[in-house]
């Protein structure tokens, strides 16, 4: 009797990790709006956010706790530092003298210690338990006067739709803070958070600049079409995807005209924008490829594709009409001008001449 009962039991908690797996496998399985790229990601690219025993968590490296101190946004519990350290100079001491001048307990950890409570990040030597920073409604985005310059509002603003690779959100506020924008709106549901990973694949950007977020982007972009702001969406390369009879005209980044205000908004790694966002836009903006690419290389990483946008559009801003002249004339006359209206342009497949 004693044999057929430990057996029950043996089989029943085979049973048990059996439904176990199946069940993980099938959550697994779940569709998500990233699609093949996230899921080719390794663990440790979206691994839990760390978090300090009071449920705060624990911002890393030394250009994202230098800017929280600075922007003073967070609530700071306490600095950790690595022993060991002789001599603290430049970002670090200034770190220490803010962090002093605050009241702010500092601790001193070895490296392991740091190293595990990062869950082996690239800390730099520094942490800080901080509260969490989120994103704000857009309800609170100041509206834009009649009289004022459009290229003085929000250079342009930057609304992303549905990105969930935290180093990819980090690497667009980056090389959008950089590049001059002020504001960046993201989508409140399918959207990583502003996490501490985030904030040091941005080198610390996340910590000073404005982002807001919004459950309703294809209502928040037809509300400032009606204001009169221009809605231009992004796409790769015209492909399949893209109808040839779409009502939405698709042009290139360098023959783009910003004259009047414009948002800019970017898809999300996999799928790119969605058929609702998509249908919000007057404008499909693309990056044309330099050499005609196989299946799977059509398109650009978001972060990296931001970058190129950002900057064919930011250029564009008064006073750089006057360093193009300058440019100009530092150019060699032998070698010819290097414009947008080339032949690589005008042949391109995928753009009428029209665009």
């Amino acid at each position: 009797m004693a044999l057929l009962w430990a057996v029950g039991v043996s089989s029943w908690g085979c049973l048990g990790r059996h439904l176990a797996r199946h069940f993980s496998r099938a959550a697994g399985r779940e569709e998500r709006p990233g699609g093949e790229e996230l899921r080719r990601l390794l663990l440790d690219d979206l691994a839990p956010t760390p978090r300090s025993e009071r449920g705060q968590e624990l911002l890393f490296g030394l250009s994202p706790c230098l800017l929280a101190l600075r922007a003073a946004r967070r609530r700071v519990a306490r600095l950790l530092l690595q022993a060991g350290r002789s001599g603290l100079q430049g970002e670090r001491a200034e770190l220490l003298r803010v962090a002093e001048a605050r009241d702010i307990p500092v601790l001193r950890l070895r490296r392991q210690k740091l190293d595990a409570l990062c869950r082996f990040q690239v800390h730099q030597g520094v942490c800080m338990e901080v509260s969490p920073l989120k994103p704000r409604p857009w309800t609170e985005v100041e509206e834009a006067r009649p009289g004022d310059d459009p290229q003085q509002l929000w250079l342009p603003p930057l609304v992303l739709e549905r990105l969930q690779d935290p180093r990819n959100l980090g690497s667009v506020l980056r090389s959008a803070h950089f590049l001059g924008v002020d504001k960046v709106i993201t989508t409140g549901r399918n959207s990583c958070p502003l996490t501490p990973v985030v904030s040091k694949a941005s080198a610390g950007a996340m910590e000073v600049m404005d982002v807001f977020s919004t459950d309703d982007l294809a209502g928040f972009l037809q509300a400032k079409s009606r204001q009169g702001w221009l809605v231009a969406g992004t796409v790769s390369c015209p492909g399949p995807e893209i109808s040839p009879s779409s009502d939405i005209p698709i042009t290139s980044c360098l023959e783009f005209l910003w004259d009047r205000p414009t948002l800019l908004v970017l898809g999300n790694e996999g799928s790119g924008l969605s058929l609702a966002v998509q249908a919000s836009c007057q404008l499909l903006l693309t990056i044309l490829p330099g050499r005609q690419l196989p299946p799977g290389l059509e398109s650009l990483n978001v972060s990296v594709a931001a970058g190129i946008l950002l900057h064919s559009i930011c250029s564009q801003r008064k006073g750089s009409s006057g360093e193009r002249k300058r440019e100009h004339l530092l150019q060699d006359p032998r070698e010819p001008s290097t414009t947008s209206e080339g032949p690589g342009l005008a042949q391109h497949p995928g753009l009428s001449s029209g665009s």
